[in-house]
């Protein structure tokens, strides 16, 4: 499958959480030999945890099925570029690759927190040393503007 296919799986989840009570507007699918080992949506308003981000959820999900060791073997798809938290479990995970939609800089600019410190760090480092590239970014946002609009 291409990398498309799994992005607007990614992207579906995001839209999912947004419209959940429990949600938030961030999707994430983790793939295997593609095959899809997990796809969640970001949980923070469920349980009053706020941990509970999409590659978190989804990065504990595939631990489950597939054994932490053969992370490595899986690349994530996250409707946007992982914060720190998320980058730091995304360093012990060892993806292949990361393909995002949305990046920092627009998560932010839809009011989405992300500290300082990471806005400090060269993004092409960072992106380069985490196997990061970026596509769909349009439709991703477009998630976030459906639910500045009201839609």
């Amino acid at each position: 499958m291409p990398h498309e296919h799994y992005m607007k799986i990614a992207i579906a989840k995001a839209r999912e959480g947004r419209d959940a009570e429990s949600g938030g507007a961030f999707g994430a699918v983790i793939v295997r030999n593609e095959e899809i080992v997990a796809e969640v949506h970001n949980e923070v308003k469920g349980d009053d945890d706020l941990t509970q981000h999409a590659e978190l959820r989804a990065i504990q999900q595939a631990c489950e099925e597939i054994g932490k060791d053969n992370l490595k073997e899986c690349t994530l798809y996250t409707s946007c570029e992982p914060c720190m938290m998320c980058l730091g479990a995304c360093h012990w995970a060892k993806f292949k690759a990361i393909y995002y939609a949305a990046s920092a800089e627009d998560a932010q600019n839809f009011g989405y927190a992300y500290s300082a410190s990471y806005f400090d760090m060269n993004p092409v480092k960072r992106r380069t040393e985490f196997h990061m590239i970026q596509i769909l970014r349009e439709e991703a946002l477009a998630v976030w503007k459906e639910e500045y609009n009201g839609d």
